[in-house]
């Protein structure tokens, strides 16, 4: 592979713990960074991010002030205090790891334990812990120290989760609305680290980040701020790289998601495959590198700065790995730089903060337990669980006849159809005024229940992704909601206990098997069958009126999953040889996707 296309500072972990929504990586990053794994945390609630800052400076004994909701640009700042306060106290976590001495037990052996078998840094570890005491293991231990690196502490942001803020009744400018203001927010700390941009492209944010120097090359060429895209597919990832090339912004990962094999937020394509998209990246990688490093250089000559040395691009993937075999295979067929492993960290409670009621049903829980929701204000399909204390109150709410969430941190307001100033759909307000225009628009009473039950299906994400994080911190004010949501991919189905950090870790890189005598189909299988219930579940509710266009759609997508199992068949002729065990039983489970997805008719 092209060196450019390299982190400058060598991977010492080929995996990433991605955002788990609001609340369960909120402060993943003091729990895994000094161990040199890389996480990400989401910005979007200011008002957790500060209850975080005042709760750990406190357990630290840091001195807190606190910034008030009504302060002047008080979003940003809460931001930016956090992340600075986070990168103050992981550099001093990992200074005091770096002095330990290397005995049993200690931090900083478990580092090094952490890391993979085919890490070089670890075979230099083993080999010092051999060495009889003496100048020449105190000399190869400083080389080791040396060699150690922290874990980034990156930040996720929902493009267009962009709600504009009103103060006394007035428009408090485009730069105050949330999206823009929680990059400001990153832009201004003092973190060396990325921002990972997802759920769409928005240009006003996008061309916002130009406004910060940190995004543009230093007199090293360094990128003190780095841009991560998270894309599901080719064509979206080259469209909004070249909008920000064009301005002079480099894009230093491409973050490809699964469509539907993912948690949170489900942004399904077309019918495109994870496999084939990936086959995509990897044929048009060096293509794409040269067409946007002319746009971007480009761009800085305009801008009066020259870049000479070619700046590094990395290309990951997430949404469903489940073993060692397919965290290795993806990243050496495809040469992925790294690995996203976000699900199964939800059963780890060192790392992200599950309360301990909603810990044991997840580990009890089926396939069957994780499904594909409407539950979310922002009108995107949903990954959910269904055995959450938010389904179970939600359903409560409906029965009292009181449907909907009191909307209190009105950061998914989005709706304009009854009011001036955007409200949740998730909202008791909004929930009350759609289904009191419902009895008065003369719908059948199978029609009305259909939308009734849409309408009241939306739960409220603002409280119930970070109520677990309140709940393990004891952390709750009085009458604060303690439904909690929450949104793992149905990969997790197969994990079915509570894990250490070590064992996860080791899970990944084939030290430990959590997964033995347990049936689960292959990452790619189970997309694959993802998308055929999803394209059956679309015919189903277009069955009574297929509009030409919705056909259209359909079937292509129809021919796109036929076009990727054909992929899968080549691919996994080619791979029989090489690991015969576990390519030639994936045949069976792919003849059975394909037969499934031929007796799937569109427009009938």
């Amino acid at each position: 592979m092209d060196c450019r296309f390299t982190s400058k500072i060598t991977m010492l972990h080929s995996f990433h713990i991605p955002v788990l929504g609001l609340g369960y990586s909120i402060d993943t990053p003091l729990k895994v960074a000094r161990y040199g794994i890389s996480s990400v945390l989401s910005i979007v609630d200011d008002e957790l991010v500060e209850r975080m800052r005042a709760y750990h400076s406190q357990k630290r004994s840091v001195p807190y002030e606190a910034i008030g909701k009504n302060e002047n640009n008080s979003r940003s700042r809460r931001i930016t205090e956090y992340l600075n306060f986070l990168s103050d106290c992981i550099k001093q976590d990992f200074k005091t790891l770096k002095q330990q001495n290397f005995t049993d037990g200690s931090d900083i052996c478990r580092y090094f334990a952490l890391l993979p078998d085919t890490s070089k840094i670890k075979h230099g570890y083993e080999l010092m812990m051999e060495y009889p005491e003496g100048e020449a293991k105190q000399i190869f231990k400083s080389i080791l120290k040396n060699a150690m690196r922290m874990g980034n502490i990156d930040v996720n942001i929902m493009a267009k989760v962009d709600k504009m803020n009103y103060a006394d009744g007035e428009y408090t400018g485009e730069i105050n609305t949330d999206a823009l203001a929680a990059l400001r927010g990153f832009a201004e700390s003092k973190l060396n680290a990325s921002v990972i941009l997802s759920a769409g492209m928005n240009p006003k944010l996008y061309s916002y980040i130009a406004d910060f120097a940190d995004f543009f090359p230093d007199k090293n060429e360094f990128l003190k701020k780095r841009i991560i895209l998270k894309v599901s597919d080719f064509r979206s990832a080259l469209i909004q790289a070249k909008f920000l090339a064009k301005k002079g912004l480099w894009v230093s990962e491409f973050r490809i998601e699964s469509g539907l094999n993912c948690g949170g937020h489900a942004f399904a394509t077309d019918g495109y495959l994870l496999g084939p998209i990936l086959e995509e990246f990897k044929t048009k990688r060096s293509e794409m590198y040269l067409e946007l490093f002319e746009m971007y250089q480009l761009a800085l000559v305009k801008k009066g700065t020259l870049v000479e040395e070619k700046p590094k691009q990395k290309i990951t993937v997430q949404g469903g790995i489940g073993t060692a075999a397919e965290h290795q295979f993806l990243l050496k067929h495809y040469q992925l730089d790294a690995t996203g492993w976000g699900s199964p960290f939800l059963l780890v409670p060192e790392v992200t903060n599950v309360d301990t009621h909603t810990l044991i049903q997840l580990t009890g829980a089926t396939e069957q337990d994780f499904y594909l929701s409407n539950a979310s204000p922002l009108g995107i399909r949903f990954n959910n669980f269904k055995n959450s204390t938010i389904e179970k109150l939600r359903t409560e709410r409906i029965e009292k006849g009181r449907p909907g969430s009191p909307c209190t941190k009105k950061y998914l307001c989005n709706n304009t159809e009854f009011t001036e100033q955007a409200i949740c759909t998730a909202s008791r307000e909004f929930q009350h005024l759609k289904i009191k225009s419902l009895q008065t628009a003369g719908l059948t009473a199978e029609e009305y229940e259909r939308q009734f039950e849409e309408v009241t299906g939306k739960i409220c994400l603002c409280e119930g992704l970070c109520a677990s994080n309140y709940l393990k911190y004891d952390m709750l004010k009085p009458k604060e909601n303690k439904a909690v949501a929450i949104c793992p991919g149905p990969n997790l189905a197969y994990f079915n206990d509570v894990y250490s950090f070590d064992e996860m870790v080791g899970h990944i890189y084939g030290k430990i098997n959590l997964l033995e005598q347990i049936d689960r189909p292959h990452v790619f299988i189970k997309e694959l069958n993802l998308y055929i219930d999803y394209l059956q579940e679309e015919v189903k509710q277009h069955l009574q009126q297929f509009s030409d266009k919705k056909m259209k759609q359909l079937n292509g997508s129809k021919l796109q999953l036929a076009e990727g199992i054909d992929y899968y068949e080549k691919l996994f002729s080619e791979m029989a040889g090489q690991a015969s065990d576990e390519f030639n039983k994936l045949y069976e489970q792919l003849a059975n996707s394909k037969n499934k997805l031929d007796t799937l008719m569109v427009g009938l």
